[in-house]
């Protein structure tokens, strides 16, 4: 694919290493789970796209899966620094934190990690400290991302969310 479907321009050379993301995945298998709250199942639709340049724009669109009432929302950007296989995901979410991850680019697998995590003021405690990542294709139309994530309640690293999707 060296287009996304919304566009005519082409993909960039920097980020042919994960064009494998591009389009359109809808999860057929959602779950999330942490020490400090009941496990949840959800919805979820990712859209990976991209305009020419060395990163893919993406969205994250989180409902229940009952009544599809909007859930999580996040928007951003994963960049690649050109002729290397290191990756930035750059996301706002709609609860009010904002991140910078960084990590590696290895065949059809991401592994990022936060390096920068912002809150707005008035957001719900406890603190995101941390955060851990990992995208993988594990089919030509599958992908599974699994999010770990530290607190200010629980400050070890713990599995948050599990998603498989399906292009």
């Amino acid at each position: 694919m060296s287009t996304s479907s919304s566009s005519s321009v082409p993909i960039h050379d920097a980020v042919k290493c994960i064009e494998w993301l591009l389009g359109h995945w809808k999860s057929e298998t959602s779950k999330g789970q942490f020490p400090t709250i009941e496990t949840f199942t959800y919805q979820e639709e990712a859209v990976f796209s991209h305009v020419g340049q060395p990163m893919l724009n993406f969205s994250f669109n989180a409902t229940h899966p009952e009544t599809s009432k909007p859930l999580h929302r996040e928007t951003g950007f994963l960049r690649i620094n050109p002729g290397t296989n290191q990756a930035a995901y750059l996301a706002a979410q709609n609860f009010g934190l904002v991140e910078l991850e960084e990590g590696t680019v290895e065949g059809t697998e991401i592994n990022l990690e936060s390096t920068t995590i912002g809150r707005m003021s008035f957001a719900n405690d406890p603190c995101v400290t941390k955060i851990k990542r990992k995208f993988k294709l594990t089919a030509p139309d599958t992908l599974e991302q699994t999010v770990y994530m530290a607190t200010t309640k629980t400050p070890e690293l713990k599995e948050h969310l599990w998603v498989q999707y399906k292009r």
